[in-house]
């Protein structure tokens, strides 16, 4: 293979407010890559954010990139990782060394990048400890999450005071996270 290749494209639609997400994965010659725009309003704010993420072929987040239009003004974040942790912006974020899972708070995209690392199965569970970028978009923290296969298409996603069974499409994409998000794939 050489280039690019669109594996899954996902559309969702947020419950709590207004807004929209879509990001389609690719197959990369060094690994695989999500490439997604979401947009919503919030406390009469649009919001326009283009992002992202890039991992190995073994689903090990390396890096990402998020730009555009939040609350109010304009930005452009670049995240990567090293051994010492993930950067944002060439500032190293604390506690971040042992974080293998990018997670970006405003879409549901990078869920599934834990989802197809860890390919859970039978009733299977395990820890994460996911880099967070921070509803602020300012700073990254430490998450501790934990995915637990429920059936084939359901996993249970727990952190520090949230949990939800989400509901995954065969590519790994999350179709359902309740009173948050709602979607289809084309595969």
């Amino acid at each position: 293979m050489t280039g690019r290749a669109a594996i899954a494209t996902a559309h969702w639609r947020r419950l709590d407010q207004q807004g929209t997400d879509r990001c389609t994965l690719s197959q990369l010659d060094s690994g695989w890559i999500l490439v997604g725009q979401a947009i919503w309003h919030d406390s009469s704010i649009d919001h326009c954010l283009t992002y992202d993420v890039r991992c190995d072929p073994d689903w090990h987040s390396l890096s990402a990139d998020v730009g555009g239009e939040f609350g109010g003004r304009d930005i452009a974040l670049r995240l990567h990782r090293t051994a010492e942790g993930w950067f944002l912006n060439d500032k190293l974020q604390e506690n971040t060394a042992e974080c293998i899972d990018l997670d970006l708070s405003f879409t549901p995209a990078t869920n599934l990048l834990p989802l197809r690392r860890l390919g859970l199965r039978n009733t299977a569970s395990a820890p994460v400890k996911a880099a967070w970028l921070k509803p602020d978009l300012a700073s990254i923290a430490q998450l501790d999450q934990i995915y637990s296969c429920l059936s084939q298409e359901l996993v249970r996603y727990s952190s520090t005071n949230f949990e939800a069974d989400l509901q995954v499409h065969s590519s790994g994409f999350v179709t359902h996270y309740p009173e948050l998000w709602e979607g289809w794939v084309d595969a």
